[in-house]
């Protein structure tokens, strides 16, 4: 298959082509996925290599450090060599009846005492939409002493979104894959501002591109891949790292063969720890990226475990209060 690559940073929007060789069951964010074999291949209608927009616009100066402050004193503390355990949650954790209609929230269970981190959902379901919890969640991950990170669903603007921010970005808006990328990258824009609000600090954000029931994104791979652009400029435009939280299908089934070569957190569905870790390997890259953690579903509880090499540095990934 042939892979696109979007140059990110100062390059943003350049594509240069490489050569490298899903299935979606619940409403859960960052848990949605069942096991999937890693012979898995792309939609059939991917015959042709997938483009985003090119921006208009230089990158906007960093607003927030890509790194924790703190990293070098992380790095003195003693950690296990080994894969580090930690959780992810949402809105599906809020208590019950929170959020909107078609994501209320049904008070799933937390983090297992043992977890040393908790990555923190910010979105309800789709973009534009925020975790109703979320400043609750951050105050109980301070209070248990864990590290954080944060992670939000992409989706496929509904119109008024589009309507609202097609004009408004580093993108032509006359165009639609223009239109769509700047919507994409108020996506973004709206998280980052939700992080501040809550004082959420985190290295890096991952975007979680999948399926999103009652926000379905399109049969167009090139119209879906400029709202994931976007969303990816505006985290990088604030300052921050990002990272993808997929499976290979999924992205494939969404995007089509976009590589940005970021960090990848790959999930393994309903699965266990050894397959979680699995997904650390090379069968299992979904865009090119350096494999970071593996997650698994386990007593109705999302479990992540680091992958090899990762635990050195944990304030690359996490920041701790």
């Amino acid at each position: 298959m042939r892979r696109v690559r979007f140059a990110l940073g100062a390059a943003v929007g350049a594509v240069l082509l490489l050569t490298t060789g899903c299935a979606l069951t619940s409403d859960d964010d960052a848990a949605s996925v069942t096991p999937e074999s890693s012979a898995a291949t792309a939609p059939t209608d991917m015959s042709t290599d997938v483009h985003t927009p090119v921006p208009t616009q230089a990158p906007a100066p960093a607003t927030t450090p890509t790194r924790d402050p703190l990293a070098d004193l992380a790095e003195s503390i003693e950690i296990d060599e080994g894969p580090v355990l930690g959780s992810d949650i949402s809105w599906p954790q809020c208590p019950p009846g929170m959020g909107i209609p078609e994501k209320r929230s049904h008070g799933g269970p937390g983090p297992v005492p043992e977890a040393k981190y908790v990555i923190l959902g910010l979105t309800n379901g789709p973009g534009f939409y925020p975790n109703p919890c979320l400043a609750d969640q951050l105050a109980d991950a301070k209070a248990a002493d864990r590290m954080v990170a944060a992670y939000a669903v992409a989706s496929y603007p509904e119109q008024r979104f589009l309507d609202q921010y097609g004009a408004d970005g580093p993108y032509d808006g006359a165009t639609a894959a223009g239109a769509l990328a700047n919507t994409g990258y108020q996506q973004a824009r709206f998280n980052v501002d939700l992080m501040k609000k809550t004082g959420l600090r985190t290295p890096i954000v991952w975007i979680d591109v999948e399926p999103v029931p009652d926000f379905e994104w399109t049969d167009d791979l090139n119209a879906n891949a400029a709202v994931v652009a976007g969303i990816a400029r505006g985290y990088e435009d604030a300052g921050y790292r990002i990272g993808v939280y997929s499976t290979p299908a999924l992205w494939a089934g969404v995007v089509g063969n976009l590589e940005l070569g970021i960090p990848e957190w790959r999930a393994a569905g309903q699965t266990s720890a050894d397959e979680a870790l699995s997904r650390c390997g090379d069968d299992w890259i979904i865009q090119g990226g350096q494999a970071v953690l593996g997650q698994w579903v386990e007593a109705d509880r999302d479990m992540n475990l680091t992958c090899p090499g990762i635990s050195v540095d944990l304030a690359n990934w996490f920041h701790r209060y």
